[in-house]
């Protein structure tokens, strides 16, 4: 298992960031038409980021890890 942890741009980080929190909204608000939008927006917005043209696709490590920044574990970086 390679540990060299990858980098992944701020605006991809912030991204996750937000869908995690919304995520965590949507939970407590079921059904909740603008935040299942947002949701949506935000999961088109990470998958089809340009990094992952450039880093030779999205693997499950390195979606793994990405989340990992998404729910606030900064050692990932």
């Amino acid at each position: 298992m390679n540990l060299a942890m990858r980098s992944f741009p701020d605006d991809l980080v912030q991204a996750q960031q937000e869908w995690t929190a919304v995520y965590r909204q949507l939970a407590d608000r079921p059904g909740h038409t603008p935040l299942r939008r947002r949701l949506s927006e935000l999961s088109t917005t990470v998958l089809f980021h340009p990094h992952w043209q450039e880093r030779g696709g999205r693997t499950p490590g390195a979606l793994w890890e990405l989340r990992s920044l998404g729910r606030g574990k900064r050692g990932w970086r």
